[in-house]
């Protein structure tokens, strides 16, 4: 390999094995080895999950969000993925040459509103400005601490077959009001950011029956899924029928030949959940305002060939691989 470039960092198949031949060979420890949305650290008497992420995004206002809010959700949601309520975390901002102060007013607004909607607080930070050119305007790093729930107890290794899979509600969402912010298209249907913190929702469905959860931002549903499949070692069966889609995202995606199972979230979570328990969980889920539309899409497989697949509308098989290259840019 001789360069990086966009596909790298797609959260795809090129991304995930740069992190290992690079950065875990080289990183190599017990919590980052996980490759966790957070690392699990025990803190004398306590269970606390920390995590940090960049964001970069275009265009920095979208429907539903901005730069801001993407920043403070993005983190939010790794570290309640992770079985932790979020509590503190720092924000840091390189700025460039020129940008416009009512841009960054607005995005700190945008930042303190998100926040106190997440009962968190930024306790520290960082603001850079550096030459125009150097880099596109504004990117924000965050990083996040939460205490652990009192019924998480979140493992790949939890991971059994029969176990249901539960997405919280509609995908693609994020990946297409970006799309259409971007290009400037104009659309019968107002698509919005599905740009949510997850705390919420995570905190009044959490149960011992939940094995494991992810949020599928880039790479989307199926590359999610696929990393799922990978590290518990089990299939990965979904059905075309029980996915949510908004009927004005699958019909763009029809238009522009995009995937929506590959698309972006922002708001979302995938939870496995023991057959036992997966309908009440669903219910507990659907009565939350970010999980109205969740739905029971598949179950995890007994076969051990580590693959994903989808039971089509038309009763064919289609095998859902992880996303190799870079299917739309800067959307997170």
């Amino acid at each position: 390999m001789n360069s990086i470039n966009l596909s790298h960092g797609s959260g795809g198949r090129l991304m995930h094995e740069l992190i290992k031949r690079l950065f875990v060979k080289n990183f190599n420890n017990a919590f980052l080895n996980k490759l966790g949305d957070s690392a699990i650290i025990n803190f004398r008497a306590d269970r606390l999950a920390y995590t940090t992420d960049s964001f970069v995004v275009n265009p920095i206002f979208f429907p539903g969000g901005d730069i801001g809010k993407l920043s403070v959700c993005g983190t939010v949601n790794d570290l309640a993925v992770s079985g932790a309520m979020p509590r503190y975390i720092s924000c840091a901002m390189v700025i460039e040459d020129g940008f416009s102060y009512g841009d960054l007013e607005r995005i700190t607004l945008s930042i303190k509103s998100m926040c106190k909607s997440a009962r968190i607080d930024i306790v520290t930070g960082d603001f850079k400005v550096v030459e125009k050119g150097a880099i596109d305007r504004i990117f924000i790093n965050t990083s996040g601490i939460g205490e652990m729930m009192k019924n998480a107890e979140l493992s790949i290794l939890r991971i059994k077959p029969g176990d249901k899979i539960i997405m919280s509600g509609t995908m693609g969402d994020h990946t297409a009001a970006i799309l259409l912010a971007r290009e400037g298209l104009r659309f019968k249907t107002r698509i919005l950011s599905d740009c949510n913190p997850l705390g919420g929702l995570i905190s009044s469905i959490i149960c011992k029956d939940i094995k494991f959860m992810r949020d599928p931002t880039r790479g989307g549903v199926a590359t999610t899924l696929n990393e799922i499949g990978l590290s518990s070692g089990y299939n990965i069966a979904i059905r075309e029928s029980a996915i949510p889609i908004k009927k004005s995202v699958r019909v763009l995606c029809e238009i522009l030949g995009l995937d929506p199972l590959y698309m972006a979230n922002e708001g979302k979570v995938i939870a496995i959940v023991s057959s036992r328990a997966a309908d009440r969980v669903l219910s507990r889920m659907q009565r939350h305002p970010l999980g109205r539309d969740a739905a029971i899409i598949g179950e995890v497989q007994r076969q051990k060939d580590k693959r994903v697949y989808l039971k089509t509308l038309i009763g064919g098989t289609r095998i859902l691989d992880m996303l190799t290259g870079e299917q739309l840019p800067r959307i997170c």
